[in-house]
């Protein structure tokens, strides 16, 4: 991948997605002793940063594949970005759901005009449901992470946060199937003025903190952590640019994250859900090595279940 075709795919989006906005705030900035930068992916369409690649992969489709539609399995955010994506660019998105996946997603899936296919909550009965759809309607199987356009769609954030900000020293973004903080690291690599990316992971789903101490892509036991959207692993397509580019993870607990959640809602008055709060704890989490550095973090979404808050 190359710094033109980072480019090129913010060109191609801009039209599908809304340029985020970043803001500060004094008061964490006192907390935290560092000067940071918050992009607010919050405020993207459909609540998240998913938005941008899921635009990204379906314009790269041909014609004849995009008469056929796409088709992915996720009862997350990557559902709502590529049937929002889908409806702008006018063709059609099938979405294979776990049967146990909250109504609020479901609905919000409809809304944006995905049609949903629901199966058993196994990854293998997701993807053998996903492989029928593909056979069936000839749809195009676009992956939440693991995919190059995808990828680079990601990467966009930080183009947008480094091209407003460019002397910033490093950058912090939350770790789950890997699309997010490969495409950071890319941008940082071909923008960045020797901009390090940090991740953020929760100590108990730190599959990707230990595949970059193990040199393979490794796998979670338990997936008990309220950072929902991080339950997922990397893949053989992004993992290779986190061992490349990444500097290192910094692993959370399950408080530090509710903590720093906490913090953004108080003090910056928007909402963010627990996976994007990840980012900002793992700054927290060891803030004497940053004291005085300016700092990027990622704010990647801000879907929450209102109904079950993990602070009071």
């Amino acid at each position: 991948m190359t710094k033109q075709e980072l480019k090129d795919c913010h060109q191609s989006i801009i039209p599908y997605i809304h340029k985020t906005p970043v803001l500060t705030s004094r008061l964490l900035n006192e907390i935290s002793g560092v000067e940071l930068y918050f992009k607010c992916e919050n405020f993207q369409r459909m609540g998240a940063f998913k938005m941008r690649g899921a635009t990204h992969a379906i314009l790269r489709l041909s014609e004849d594949q995009k008469s056929k539609g796409v088709v992915t399995h996720s009862s997350g955010n990557f559902a709502q970005a590529l049937s929002l994506a889908a409806q702008s660019i006018g063709i059609k998105a099938y979405i294979v759901m776990p049967s146990n996946a909250p109504q609020v997603k479901k609905d919000a899936v409809k809304g944006y005009g995905g049609e949903i296919i629901e199966c058993p909550p196994t990854l293998e009965d997701r993807e053998r449901t996903a492989t029928q759809i593909q056979q069936e309607k000839g749809a195009t199987f676009l992956h939440p992470s693991n995919n190059l356009n995808v990828i680079l769609g990601q990467g966009t954030v930080a183009l947008e946060l480094l091209e407003e900000y460019p002397d910033l020293e490093y950058l912090f973004t939350p770790v789950g199937g890997g699309g997010l903080i490969a495409g950071t690291a890319l941008a940082a690599h071909f923008y960045g003025n020797q901009c390090k990316v940090i991740g953020g992971e929760p100590h108990e789903v730190d599959d990707a903190y230990r595949s970059l101490q193990s040199g393979k892509i490794e796998t979670n036991e338990t997936i008990n952590t309220i950072a929902d959207g991080l339950k997922t692993q990397l893949g053989d397509i992004n993992f290779p640019i986190l061992q490349k580019y990444v500097s290192e993870i910094i692993r959370v607990e399950e408080q530090e994250i509710i903590t720093a959640m906490k913090l953004i809602w108080e003090r910056m008055k928007i909402v963010v859900e627990p996976s994007s709060a990840v980012s900002f704890a793992a700054l927290l989490h060891n803030k004497e090595r940053f004291k005085g550095k300016k700092v990027g973090i990622i704010l990647s979404g801000g879907n929450v279940d209102l109904g079950n808050l993990p602070f009071s």
